[in-house]
C-alpha cells in the first residue's frame, strides 16, 4: 500500500519526466497504470493537471510578457535596497538569454510535462469504464483544451508571432497528441501556420464533446468548460491573425455566457476582494492550498504582494504605464502607492512604488475575463474592416474606465492596443500584443536592463529552445540568432 500511494502521488504532481519532456521513466509505468485504474485515481490526475498548469502560469511566466513590454518594473532588494532586475527572469528581461543560460528552461519543460501527462490520461480514457458517458466526454474535452492552452503558451515564448512571415512558413513548436518514447520519437517542430491547425483541432475537438458536467467540487469558473474553451479559441485565434474565429469566439462568448462586465462603480473593490474571483471572471486556475485549506502559494504572494514595507513582491507598475491612465480613469486608482526604503546614489530613502491590486492576498490565477473579450472582438472587427463595431466595443470599456468615448476610427487599431495595455495590465499580454502589431519593444523610463529597447523584428522577441530539449532530439531546431 505505501508503494502504491507513493507512485500515486508521483504521478499526481506532475513529475512523471525528467530531464526534457523526452524522457519518461519506465520503472513509473507502474505508477501510472495503477494511477488511472479507479474512478478516484483519475480525478487525482485530472486535478493534478490543473494544478500544475495554475502553477506554470503563476511563476516566472506571471511577469513575463508585463516586464518585457514595458509595463512593469522592480522593488528595492536585499539589506542594500537597491533596484535589480530579479533573478528568476535577469536574463531574459535583458534580452540576454542563450540555450545555456535560460531562466525559462523549466517553463519549457513543465508545459511539455503536463502535455505528456494530458496524452497519458487520453490514452488510457478507452478503459475508464468506471466513468459514465457524460464524464468521460467532459474528460476528454477539457484534457483537449489543456493540451492546446498549453501548446499555445509555449508558442508565444519560443517561437516568433504568427505574421512573422506572410505565410506563417517560419518555425513553431513541436506539437504533441501521444506519448513519447525516449530514444524512440523524435518529433521536430511544426511551422506556425501548423501549429495553429493542430492548436484549431484539438479545440474543435474538445467543443464537439463538452456538456459542461463538473467533475471535482469547487468552485465551477476553476476548470474549463464549453464556453472558457470558446473564450481561450478566441484568444488564440486573435494572437494566429485568424480575425474571424477570433470574432465569432469572443461574440459567442459576450452574447451568451450570461457574463457581464464589472460595472464601473464596483470595478476597484472587485478587484480588493482577498480570495474570491472578479465577477467577469471566465477562468481562474484556483490557488492550491494545504490539508488545513489554507492557500499554500499564489501569484500574488510570488510576484505581485505587499503585506508591509519589509515584506513585498518584485513586480510594480512602471512609470510609462501609470502615465497611460487619465487623471479621470478609474483604473489610475488600481494601484497601492507605498513608500519603500531605496538606496539612492547610497542613501536609503523612501520611493513610492505601486502595486497591483489585481493580485493581492490569495485570489487564483486569472486567465480569461469578460473585458478581454470585449477588446478581441474589438480589434477582430478592426481587422476586419468593421470599424464602427468595433469602435463601439472599445468606448464600452472606455466608458466603464470613466475616459471619454472616441468618436472616429482613424487610429482604431492604435487605440485598441493601447486600450489592452491599460485594461489589461498584469495579466500577461503585452509584449505579445507588441509582436502582433509589429511594433518595437520601447522600455525608456524606469527600464534597468542592459538593452531596455529592441526593433521589431528581433530573434529577442522570443526565446531559445533549452539546450537540454535540443541535445535529445537531434530534430528540434534552435531558433534563429541563437
Amino acid at each position: 500500500m505505501k508503494k502504491k500511494y507513493l507512485y500515486s502521488i508521483i504521478f499526481f504532481l506532475g513529475l512523471y519526466s525528467c530531464s526534457g519532456f523526452l524522457n519518461q521513466e519506465p520503472d513509473l509505468q507502474i505508477s501510472i497504470d495503477e494511477q488511472l485504474s479507479t474512478k478516484q485515481g483519475v480525478l487525482e490526475a485530472y486535478a493534478g493537471v490543473y494544478r500544475n498548469v495554475e502553477a506554470i502560469l503563476s511563476g516566472n511566466f506571471a511577469g513575463y510578457a508585463d516586464a518585457l513590454g514595458g509595463n512593469i518594473t522592480f522593488t528595492p532588494f536585499g539589506t542594500q535596497k537597491n533596484i535589480i532586475v530579479p533573478q528568476n527572469i535577469e536574463n531574459v528581461y535583458n534580452f540576454n538569454a542563450n540555450e545555456n543560460d535560460l531562466d525559462f528552461e523549466d517553463y519549457y519543460d513543465d508545459w511539455y510535462k503536463v502535455i505528456n501527462q494530458v496524452n497519458l490520461i487520453l490514452e488510457r480514457s478507452v478503459d475508464f469504464s468506471f466513468l459514465i458517458e457524460e464524464e468521460l466526454h467532459q474528460l476528454k474535452a477539457e484534457l483537449l483544451t489543456i493540451r492546446a492552452l498549453a501548446h499555445y503558451q509555449v508558442s508565444l515564448v519560443f517561437a516568433q508571432n504568427y505574421n512573422f512571415t506572410a505565410d506563417a512558413s517560419h518555425l513553431g513548436i513541436v506539437y504533441v497528441t501521444n506519448t513519447l518514447i525516449a530514444g524512440v520519437d523524435f518529433p521536430a517542430r511544426e511551422t506556425m501556420a501548423a501549429t495553429y491547425i493542430l492548436l484549431q483541432k484539438d479545440l474543435e475537438d474538445a467543443l464537439l464533446i463538452y456538456n459542461n458536467t463538473q467533475l471535482l467540487g469547487g468552485i465551477e469558473k476553476s476548470y474549463f468548460n464549453s464556453m472558457a474553451a470558446q473564450a481561450l479559441y478566441a484568444r488564440i485565434a486573435l494572437q494566429m491573425n485568424d480575425w474571424k474565429k477570433a470574432q465569432e469566439f469572443s461574440n459567442t462568448v459576450i452574447t451568451t455566457s450570461g457574463i457581464s462586465l464589472l460595472p464601473k462603480n464596483t470595478y476597484i473593490s472587485e478587484w480588493e476582494k482577498p480570495v474570491d474571483a472578479i465577477s467577469e471572471t471566465i477562468l481562474e486556475f484556483a490557488a492550491p492550498t494545504t490539508t488545513e485549506g489554507s492557500v499554500s502559494s499564489s501569484i500574488a504572494a510570488s510576484n505581485f504582494s505587499y503585506t508591509n514595507a519589509n515584506n513585498y513582491a518584485d513586480y510594480v507598475a512602471s512609470i510609462a504605464l501609470l502615465n497611460l491612465y487619465e487623471p479621470q480613469d478609474i483604473r489610475a486608482n488600481m494601484f497601492l502607492e507605498k513608500p519603500l526604503n531605496t538606496n539612492i546614489n547610497g542613501v536609503l530613502l523612501p520611493i513610492n512604488y505601486n502595486f497591483t491590486k489585481k493580485f493581492q492576498d490569495d485570489a487564483g490565477t486569472l486567465y480569461l475575463r469578460l473585458s478581454e473579450m470585449y477588446l478581441i472582438r474589438a480589434e477582430a472587427n478592426a481587422r476586419l474592416n468593421n470599424n464602427n463595431l468595433a469602435l463601439n466595443d472599445l468606448n464600452i470599456i472606455r466608458e466603464r474606465a470613466n475616459t471619454a468615448i472616441l468618436n472616429n476610427t482613424n487610429t482604431i487599431l492604435e487605440n485598441i492596443f493601447l486600450e489592452r495595455r491599460k485594461e489589461l495590465a498584469f495579466e500577461g499580454h503585452l509584449l505579445f500584443d507588441i509582436a502582433r502589431y509589429q511594433k518595437d519593444i520601447e522600455r525608456n523610463s524606469d527600464c534597468i536592463a542592459i538593452v531596455c529597447n529592441l526593433k521589431y523584428p528581433s530573434s529577442f522577441y522570443i526565446l531559445p529552445i533549452p539546450f537540454s530539449s535540443i541535445s535529445l532530439n537531434q530534430n528540434i531546431k534552435q531558433n534563429e540568432g541563437y
